[in-house]
């Protein structure tokens, strides 16, 4: 009964976010899905209903689905792009005497994945359907008007690949299945359009929705993943209450039952060595942790991992906002980290910092995506760079680092890549950036530094306010660039559309210079072709200091501050005077290395 009424909860909160913003819509999916996996030849039988409720205004001919297992298959869109990407992702690569190749294109019948349509109904008749690569293309037999619902049945096929990129079986710790983007997923219908982008092996964007999913596996294995237990005393593994009876069925498999509600994927794991541990967090939040048990240095990592995982929600609930579910669980398995719904699949362990910085990014994910669930194949900046703001800002608590800036290593990430001559507008599809350097330093650095540049521009304590209330108006919907923008402008009056298109619609660089001390006159010279508003440290003669603000007039307004506010600094200016009451001795743009300047070497000058 718990379950549902915080469902309840959820569901009245996503409403209240929605009054937020007049004119939004959004669709919504109910899955009931049923899977009977056969473990030892890594293949699976599913029936799937989904009743798909059409919120846009427009009236649709057709859907279409997600069957990213495909991807995994000799000849697929993500093998020809690792044959042809310059900087192939080596995690996805081989090199033996044949060369480098794709591991897709080696791939065995039995090793690849797929998903097999067997049949698809739409209220009960048969409709027709084509398969495209990664794409489920169904024609309705009935179009589905504004306001109105329909329901799919589809039975389907899977074998899980080998893994080679986030979902997978036998993985280098061990772990038998990572079961990510395994079942017919449909796809996204917003404002553009219908979001039907190949699966290359980047990121994810999905319809928000309930799941009640029930898997049926031998009784060795353990399962983590999305959504609660429904019966937790037929099945064991760590879930059940001590205090109650276990009522194991009779047979060689458990049929696990779970819910998942107001969530946009479902994802789960299963090993039979799991470890299985949990313990409470913040606002009766239960932490599940899922590790194998066959390293015993990696073992005592995974053991410690739970208090930081509780100190790093209690960081989350208190910068963003309260995580609105009532469990998360940390599951090894899969390829590095990736987040998902109520859950991230993390391998390794064999380094404790790492573990906990990993756990603290993907976990920060479950902010930034999954209940600030922007597109990411069009948006990655804002996934991949949010949480990399935050998660450092998180670790430098949590991990006592005693960082001055949390992010540093993001700006030095962002100079590499602008001084390679190979950085592309933030704008870029994710899949579509010609390298793969170039996607991730984007995404996370340069998008990182979007909110901290940002706390530079309009106040740090501007920037506090404003992520708690992003979180506030935006979660359980699919936000946009110009949403975090417009709320940064409501709580510091500042305006910010200059800042969101040079920042991210161009590769224009910031890169300001004191060019001149005169006595008491200093001149100040923009080389770079992003305008900014400036800090300013001034140094006097007699040992004494003033710091100056001098804002951007495109800003029509400035941040708080104690420093003096100097008149406002037109772009259409390339430079700018200053005349001081006192004989200066030297000058510093930007004390606090906030605003991302690619020289910085002549912010400063002494005389």
């Amino acid at each position: 009964m718990k379950k549902y009424i915080s469902l309840c909860v959820i569901l009245a909160l996503s409403l209240s976010s929605y009054g937020q913003m007049k004119n939004y819509w959004q669709q919504h999916v109910d899955y009931t899905m049923d899977i009977d996996v056969e473990a030892e030849k890594y293949q699976f039988k599913g029936k799937q209903k989904l009743v798909y409720t059409n919120n846009s205004p427009d009236q649709l001919q057709v859907v279409y689905y997600h069957l990213q297992f495909n991807a995994f298959q000799p000849g697929s869109d993500m093998d020809i792009r690792l044959q042809n990407i310059a900087d192939p992702d080596s995690r996805m690569t081989v090199k033996d005497s044949l060369g480098t190749s794709s591991r897709i294109a080696r791939l065995k019948d039995d090793e690849i994945g797929y998903q097999k349509i067997v049949s698809i109904k739409q209220n009960g008749n048969p409709v027709a359907f084509e398969i495209l690569g990664t794409i489920l293309k169904v024609s309705l037999n009935e179009p589905l008007d504004s306001g109105k619902k329909t329901t799919f049945n589809m039975e389907f096929e899977g074998q899980v690949p080998v893994l080679i990129r986030r979902a997978g079986r036998n993985n280098k710790d061990g772990v038998a299945l990572s079961m990510a983007q395994w079942y017919p997923k449909l796809a996204e219908y917003d404002v553009d359009g219908w979001q039907i982008n190949q699966y290359i092996g980047r990121e994810f964007h999905g319809v928000w929705g309930n799941f009640d999913v029930t898997i049926h596996i031998d009784k060795d294995y353990t399962i983590g993943g999305s959504g609660y237990l429904q019966n937790p005393q037929e099945i064991g593994h760590g879930y059940e209450d001590p205090n109650k009876k276990l009522k194991i069925p009779d047979g060689n498999k458990l049929s696990w039952h779970f819910v998942a509600p107001n969530v946009h994927d479902f994802t789960w794991a299963a090993d039979p060595d799991y470890i299985h541990e949990k313990v409470m967090g913040e606002n009766n939040v239960e932490l599940h942790f899922f590790y194998k048990n066959d390293k015993p240095a990696v073992i005592e990592n995974w053991k410690k991992l739970p208090e930081k995982t509780q100190e790093i929600l209690a960081y989350f609930n208190k910068h963003i906002g309260a995580y609105p579910y009532n469990q998360y669980s940390v599951i090894q398995g899969g390829d590095g980290g990736m987040e998902y719904a109520m859950c991230t699949l993390i391998a390794g362990g064999e380094n404790l910092g790492s573990l906990i910085g990993t756990t603290a990014h993907e976990f920060a994910h479950s902010w930034f995506q999954f209940l600030l669930a922007t597109n990411e194949m069009r948006y990655s900046w804002m996934d991949e760079g949010f949480t990399s703001y935050i998660s450092s800002a998180a670790m430098n608590e949590v991990m006592d680092q005693k960082k001055e800036l949390p992010n540093a290593r993001a700006y030095n990430g962002y100079f590499y890549l602008v001084k390679s001559g190979k950085e592309e507008p933030l704008t870029t599809f994710a899949d579509h950036f010609e390298i793969n350097f170039a996607y991730s330093i984007a995404s996370y650095s340069k998008g990182s530094i979007f909110l901290s540049q940002l706390g530079y521009i309009i106040g740090k304590d501007n920037l506090d306010k404003t992520l708690l209330k992003y979180f506030q108006n935006f979660k359980f919907t699919h936000p946009t660039p110009n949403d975090i923008k417009r709320t940064a402008e409501q709580v510091s009056g500042i305006q910010l559309d200059w800042y969101l298109h040079y920042w991210v619609n161009t590769t224009k660089v910031i890169d300001y210079a004191v060019s001149k001390i005169d006595g008491q006159n200093i001149v100040l010279e923009r080389k770079g072709t992003m305008p900014m508003p400036v800090d300013l440290l001034v140094t006097y003669q007699d040992g004494g200091t003033e710091m100056f603000n001098i804002p951007l007039r495109m800003m029509y307004g400035s941040k708080p501050t104690k420093d003096k506010v100097l008149e406002s600094w037109s772009w259409v200016n390339p430079s700018y005077t200053i005349t001081t009451d006192k004989m200066v001795r030297k000058v510093q743009i930007d004390p606090k290395n906030l605003m991302a300047d690619i020289d910085r070497e002549n912010n400063e000058l002494q005389q």
